[in-house]
């Protein structure tokens, strides 16, 4: 791998921009201009791209070690003129404190399975008699998996929010689900009635005007027309004491 397409890699996967970037370089007492940044960010078939040495990917990873872990009192470790993928893993697995069994899973999501014997053998001093090289297919995994870990499968924002309680849910506890009142299962229960259309209501209205009317009993009559007729006898005891009546009467006796 070149040290640009890994400069790429762990840009991406801390997500930093290059004001971070640059801080970054500066930790490991190398100042470094946001045009020369750009030009190594850039891919091979990109206008302006320039590479990376490897003295500028070194100072940067031991930047990023001071970075993650904080700067260590005495010397600091200077940045190496030649690089190879063993450094890097190296300095990578120093920079966020990876233990054998944190590799391993990183790797796994990348689909490599390693045992830790062939791991520890990439972290041996060179001339070591279990020192393995580490090969480009190893160290891409890796720096894909520490992607997937870091960036792509972290908890977004959304994730933190309380979770809406449903009624399934509410359902499903352990609280009892209050039912509903037998007040309020019978009134679930009325039928209404249609009503009738309104011509058939003018029907049944013709139909109760032709019905004769019952004839009352002179029990039913209310107490006002008693009055009424008590009123008409006064009336006709007032017309017998009359003049014409006295004198029809005399004529009668007369005749």
């Amino acid at each position: 791998m070149n040290n640009n397409d890994i400069l790429r890699r762990l840009r991406y996967t801390f997500d930093f921009s290059d004001t971070k970037m640059i801080g970054v370089f500066r930790h490991a007492e190398l100042a470094v201009t946001r045009v020369q940044l750009t030009s190594w960010l850039k891919k091979e078939e990109e206008s302006g791209y320039i590479r990376m040495p490897d003295f500028e990917m070194a100072s940067f990873l031991n930047g990023l070690i001071i970075e993650k872990r904080g700067r260590q009192e005495g010397d600091q470790p200077v940045a190496e003129k030649r690089l190879n993928n063993n450094i890097i893993f190296r300095k990578l697995k120093i920079a966020l404190n990876l233990t054998a069994d944190d590799i391993l899973i990183i790797l796994k999501l990348a689909g490599v399975r390693l045992s830790k014997h062939e791991l520890s053998a990439l972290f041996r001093k060179q001339g070591h008699q279990n020192y393995r090289e580490c090969q480009d297919q190893v160290l891409r995994n890796f720096l894909s998996g520490l992607q997937s870990q870091m960036r792509d499968k972290a908890p977004s924002a959304k994730a933190n929010k309380p979770e809406r309680t449903t009624a399934t849910a509410v359902a499903s506890s352990d609280k009892p689900v209050r039912k509903p009142s037998a007040e309020k299962r019978q009134a679930a229960d009325v039928q209404f009635v249609v009503d009738k259309p309104a011509g058939e209501k003018r029907d049944a209205h013709k139909h109760e005007m032709k019905k004769p009317a019952l004839r009352k009993s002179s029990t039913d009559k209310p107490a006002a027309k008693k009055v009424v007729t008590e009123t008409a006898a006064e009336e006709t005891v007032i017309d017998t004491n009359s003049v014409w009546a006295k004198a029809l009467a005399k004529s009668t006796k007369k005749s």
